[in-house]
């Protein structure tokens, strides 16, 4: 074999086999609070009866009708939701009848016209499904970077003080970084199946906060 070769190998093999210092696994978490500036909101078309074609007709109409209203809406967004068929059984567990859902999801950061929109909605036989109030995408990102960098040089402070006490330097071998909480918070649900009145429109919204968190765990090295 080359004589270059051999020692570049053997060079290799070398770095290959060299042991590792000291490893540490640590963790450290920031939590940071993002107002509540979307709302989501659903609402449906329910109905039941004897032929699935009539109960298509009749809940796509609504859907249609809903979609016509909301689309003269500046700010909101809509988009379609679930959507389900599904069979009635007797006691005798023979299919009696079929109950068809079709369901619209709006979200917008103009929490009033949101409440206005839905007491309209119901007003065209449509119910209110849920209500939550959540950090706009935007809001979140921008409160995940903070909450990711207090958590990082939380794991940094830590790696320092632990390395310190044994006298050591430290290197970062393996990080994680895993983001949390800011779930929607839920302000109302509608019972299923039951078609709310006019009268029972949702409230004027109170936002609040939602809390952000960023963990963040990892491995460090100690040299020996």
């Amino acid at each position: 074999m080359n004589r270059c070769l051999t020692t570049l190998l053997a060079g290799v093999f070398l770095a290959a086999t060299a042991r590792a210092g000291t490893l540490v696994d640590l963790a450290a978490e920031a939590s940071r609070p993002a107002a509540n500036d979307m709302v989501r909101a659903s609402v449906f078309s329910e109905a039941s009866g004897k032929s699935p074609a009539e109960l298509a007709q009749r809940v796509n109409a609504d859907i249609a009708e809903a979609l016509k209203l909301i689309r003269t809406k500046s700010g909101i967004s809509v988009k379609s939701g679930q959507q389900s068929t599904y069979p009635i059984y007797s006691q005798g567990q023979k299919i009696d009848g079929w109950r068809m859902r079709s369901e619209l999801v709006l979200e917008s950061k103009d929490q009033g016209s949101v409440s206005e929109l839905l007491g309209k909605l119901q007003q065209m036989r449509l119910a209110v499904g849920d209500v939550s109030l959540l950090p706009s995408p935007e809001t979140r990102r921008k409160v995940e970077d903070e909450a990711t960098r207090e958590a990082i040089q939380a794991f940094q402070s830590r790696a320092a003080v632990i390395a310190g006490q044994l006298g050591k330097d430290w290197k970062i071998k393996q990080l994680s970084v895993q983001q949390g909480g800011g779930r929607p918070m839920p302000m109302m649900r509608a019972a299923r199946g039951v078609m709310m009145t006019a009268e029972a429109a949702p409230a004027p919204l109170e936002a609040g906060e939602s809390l952000v968190t960023t963990n963040v765990s990892g491995q460090i090295e100690l040299a020996d």
